[in-house]
């Protein structure tokens, strides 16, 4: 059976539950899940360190294989499970979901962590809300991109829904919730109608029933 380590909250442990759930792939039943990080702990014991020395979920293991990084698992996880042929198999859907996926790790999320981080698990009293208000606004010009490309088709990859959506949906999310918990300390949102769309798309057709936290944990 898998092995998943790693709290729902997170939202790299959020893409491989997701992609799971894609799969047809049930906790309980198909793979198993331990709560790990943040208050759960567990991710500095010397057993987890000796699985990802890195002490971060989400981390993966299957059989006598042990991953992590989360964009990793989900390629890894297509590749292994997706039986039923639920994401695109072709060289040119898989190339262009690679290449959002390691733009929302590589460009987008720094961005929108810095924010995210700022007003969810920094002290009220410790945070910089000139740097998060920065933030904030640096990652509507990113998403303002998406929605470029989401003018010409309907998910990231062209027509069908791929695992490079299950990233930025997650951003995308985690983006509308700031702004409606904090809208004065991230300032106002930009209105981007192909986004909205594809979020609209994805919720109706996703196999996940929570997309993302509908409340933020937030540190007072």
């Amino acid at each position: 059976m898998i092995r998943l380590w790693g709290r729902k909250s997170s939202i790299n442990v959020q893409k491989v539950l997701w992609c799971l759930a894609e799969l047809g792939l049930e906790e309980g039943k198909d793979f198993e899940r331990i709560d790990a990080g943040l208050h759960f702990g567990k991710n500095r014991t010397p057993e987890f360190l000796a699985l990802n020395p890195n002490g971060l979920v989400p981390t993966l293991q299957d059989g006598d294989l042990v991953l992590w990084e989360s964009n990793t698992i989900l390629r890894y996880l297509v590749r292994q499970y997706d039986k039923s042929k639920r994401f695109p198999a072709d060289i040119a859907s898989q190339y262009q979901s690679e290449k959002w996926m390691d733009w929302q790790v590589g460009t987008m999320w720094p961005s929108l962590r810095v924010a995210f981080l700022g007003l969810t698990r920094t002290p009220e009293n410790e945070r910089n809300y000139e740097v998060i208000h920065k933030a904030y606004q640096d990652t509507n010009a990113l998403l303002a991109l998406i929605d470029q490309q989401l003018a010409n088709q309907r998910y990231c990859s062209g027509d069908s829904f791929n695992i490079g959506d299950i990233p930025l949906a997650l951003c995308v999310s985690r983006w509308i919730l700031l702004n409606e918990t904090f809208p004065e300390q991230t300032g106002a949102r930009l209105s981007l109608h192909n986004v909205e769309a594809w979020m609209q798309r994805i919720e109706a057709d996703s196999k996940y029933s929570v997309v993302a936290e509908k409340e933020l944990n937030i540190v007072k």
